[in-house]
């Protein structure tokens, strides 16, 4: 059945879609064994905005704890590669090949499945599956998106520390960011639109978020970007840019004063950040959401600026449904 909504529309069912997750996965959750998790290492793999999910999910997950990683499945196409003692892929449509192969090639592994459903590929290759239940989605990938990041913070609270978040407050703040901070994602995307390119910065689990903006920007505006840790984009990775391209920016700390440094530099930017007190400026839009008491919460709500940011660019460039150009055919399996 095809469930894909257009980019837009599927940003604005996403309060919907993690309250729907919440309620599923917490049911999953009584009856999951979470014991492997616990013991660690776990390496988290993905691939394309999966692989992102991984990157802040893997974050989270150490600062409760446990001992995570996320890599690309085919870090793992060797089976000889004993990297953890569980392996939890991530595929927002359960079907991407590469996770898949991954827990494919670790019968005997502790293994979990994160999709938005039951009875799909992955859950066919893995011991335990959490189905997200976040129903219909976007290409590109939101409410799926949103989705693993509920997931993966539910199972951080039951494997390891908790966090105290009250994630049931989290699917009306989403809706407040939806409305409150639509005018100034279409300042930033004013300020972006027509750049030759746009570097996406952020760190910890920002940096994720960072990879998910990046491909969103790919996929949906077809504008060339690419994500970069926010220490490591000082190191030289920002020197091409100028006034034809733009740096987008996820965070509270180093990322404050490189977004004044650079709009001061004449390259546009753009911030999104639970900080209240930064001033915008000539090449400096400011994008504040409400902080949130752990990290894969703001990331999930930093999200939703970016996204929609990013579907004004892709509304501009006419590409209000994202159609793969280029699509491959081994990406996805089938059964």
């Amino acid at each position: 059945m095809n469930d894909r909504e257009p980019y837009r529309t599927a940003i604005g069912l996403q309060p919907a879609a993690l309250q729907s997750c919440i309620d599923a996965v917490t049911k999953r959750l009584e009856t999951l064994d979470v014991q492997p998790i616990h013991d660690g290492p776990v390496v988290l793999a993905g691939i394309g905005a999966s692989l992102y999910a991984a990157v802040v999910a893997a974050a989270q997950m150490r600062s409760q704890g446990l001992r995570a990683f996320a890599l690309a499945g085919t870090d793992l196409y060797d089976p000889e590669i004993d990297a953890g003692n569980a392996y939890i892929a991530f595929s927002a449509s359960g079907r991407s090949e590469e996770p898949a192969r991954a827990m494919e090639l670790r019968p005997l592994a502790h293994t979990y499945g994160i999709a938005k459903s039951d009875g799909t590929p992955i859950s066919r290759v893995v011991k335990q599956m959490i189905a997200t239940h976040s129903g219909a989605d976007s290409g590109p990938n939101t409410t799926s998106y949103l989705g693993s990041l509920m997931t993966a913070a539910l199972l951080a609270d039951k494997a390891g520390t908790p966090s105290g978040a009250d994630w049931h407050l989290l699917p009306k703040l989403v809706e407040q960011v939806l409305e409150e901070t639509r005018p100034a994602a279409d300042r930033a995307a004013r300020l972006l639109s027509g750049k030759k390119s746009i570097d996406c910065v952020g760190a910890g689990c920002a940096y994720g978020t960072a990879g998910y903006a990046s491909l969103l920007i790919r996929e949906a505006a077809r504008i060339a970007a690419q994500d970069w840790d926010t220490l490591n984009f000082l190191h030289g990775p920002m020197e091409p840019n100028d006034a034809d391209s733009g740096v987008l920016l996820f965070g509270d700390g180093r990322e404050v004063k490189l977004a004044a440094d650079l709009a001061d530099f004449g390259i546009p930017s753009v911030i999104i950040t639970t900080r209240q007190d930064i001033e915008e400026k000539p090449n400096l839009v400011v994008i504040p959401v409400p902080r949130f008491s752990t990290s894969i919460g703001e990331a999930i709500l930093q999200a939703i600026p970016a996204q929609l940011l990013i579907a004004t660019l892709s509304e501009e460039a006419g590409l209000p449904v994202c159609n793969f150009r280029y699509r491959q055919t081994d990406t996805k399996r089938d059964n």
